[in-house]
């Protein structure tokens, strides 16, 4: 009789627990999704207020204005939010004995990829309806293996420390945002806009070339850790960060091109 209360009382604490994590899982994705809405919505009214130039564009312009406006804060929520867990907690510190790196997560730690996982799915469903104008296949690529990784680790709580190094990448966005905004203000022969330019290159060789140099020697060092989780998540922990890097230094070396060209009109 005891024993059946004991078994009885496990399966309600763990029935809890699951709901309560779902909950979690599902309220960070849905709260993602609700806060692109609203900045898209903020973005719309303030730049007609405060931007005269914004009246003047396109319908398509305008949508890339306002869709940038959402990667931008998304850049900035994700950056501090990786920064802060991977590096300034101790949640994936070697130091701590509580468990293996590779299997830690916390709350906050998979609330936040909700979040995350709420943009990418808006982002991608904007570039999908309004295809090609807010970018093209090498945009669908990156987003669907984002989607693919961020949603494993949500779900899995395996490798959230890896993911958060290759979610530092996004640090690069609001350079790239603000470089087109730049342009379409008509602000291209601006002293800002050779500056974005040495900024942009300098985030993007620290954001996706070093701190993916990191990474895959974190995997080299934690080798044994790596083996211990699923087929699947030793795939996407092998191979996303592997495929990013490729394009990162695709993007990269068309940004030098693009400064290049900037500072030879200029002389």
């Amino acid at each position: 009789m005891e024993i059946n209360t004991y078994q009885t009382r496990a399966e309600l604490l763990l029935r809890s627990y699951i709901l309560s994590d779902s909950f979690i899982v599902c309220s960070s994705v849905i709260g993602g999704v609700f806060a692109c809405k609203l900045v898209y919505d903020l973005s719309q009214i303030f730049s007609s207020i405060y931007f005269k130039r914004y009246a003047g564009f396109s319908k398509s312009q305008q949508v890339e204005w306002n869709n940038r406006s959402i990667s931008t804060v998304h850049a900035i929520f994700i950056t501090a939010m990786s920064l802060c867990l991977a590096f300034w907690s101790d949640l994936f510190s070697d130091d701590q004995l509580s468990g293996l790196v590779i299997m830690r997560s916390s709350t906050l730690s998979t609330s936040v990829l909700g979040v995350s996982v709420g943009y990418f799915l808006t982002d991608l469903a904007m570039i999908l309806w309004f295809y090609p104008s807010l970018g093209g296949m090498e945009y669908l690529v990156h987003h669907l293996l984002s989607l693919v990784a961020l949603s494993y680790a949500m779900l899995t709580v395996e490798a959230q420390f890896y993911v958060y190094m290759v979610l530092l990448s996004e640090a690069t966005t609001p350079g790239i945002n603000l470089r087109w905004y730049l342009d379409v203000a008509g602000l291209k022969k601006s002293k800002a806009y050779l500056i974005n330019g040495f900024m942009m290159v300098f985030v993007w060789l620290v954001a996706r070339i070093l701190v993916f140099i990191y990474v895959f020697y974190h995997f080299y060092v934690h080798y044994d850790q790596l083996m211990k989780v699923s087929s699947f998540g030793i795939f996407l922990v092998c191979v996303v960060p592997l495929v990013l890097a490729v394009m990162n230094l695709v993007w990269f070396w068309k940004i030098v091109k693009g400064l290049k060209k900037t500072l030879a009109k200029r002389n």
